[in-house]
């Protein structure tokens, strides 16, 4: 059973972001919402690998990748990626360093946060690798994002 704190905590992590979305106009979400879509399912490929191998432990008792990664996954990753995006597609230094910050703070500090909550705490990773797990899509997502740009202009 979910316990109420998880339970706000998943619905907080899943509307907020996605309210958020609401400030960023109709133009940015045409253009970044296939990135975002493909970086969802990508996430959630690796959420399920992150799962099986343990990386990370959810306080609650019984582990189930619906009430446990999967309010990660469709939560903040479309929404924060397409902002990063927004503010920084055709700058490929602000990029990496805007998604450096942001995996940083969620690696380094949120994750302890989570864990004083008894939400989630790593498990078989330590923080750096985690920041590296986090980390590495941002450069699969502005390739993804340059691809579609690539093709929109070609049609």
């Amino acid at each position: 059973m979910i316990s109420r704190r998880h339970l706000g905590f998943n619905l907080s992590i899943i509307m907020i972001p996605w309210l958020s979305l609401l400030f960023i106009g109709k133009r940015s979400i045409k253009r970044y919402s296939l990135a975002g879509i493909f970086i969802i399912i990508f996430e959630i490929i690796n959420h399920l690998y992150g799962h099986q191998r343990k990386w990370w432990k959810f306080y609650d008792k019984q582990n189930s990748f619906i009430k446990d990664e999967l309010p990660f996954s469709i939560g903040p990753y479309m929404p924060l990626s397409m902002w990063l995006l927004k503010f920084s597609y055709g700058n490929f230094k602000k990029f990496v360093l805007l998604n450096v910050i942001a995996d940083g703070i969620f690696a380094f500090f949120f994750i302890d946060v989570l864990k004083k909550f008894k939400i989630i705490s790593l498990n078989r990773l330590n923080h750096f690798q985690f920041f590296i797990y986090l980390h590495y899509k941002a450069y699969l997502l502005y390739g993804v994002q340059y691809l579609f740009e690539k093709a929109k202009k070609f049609s």
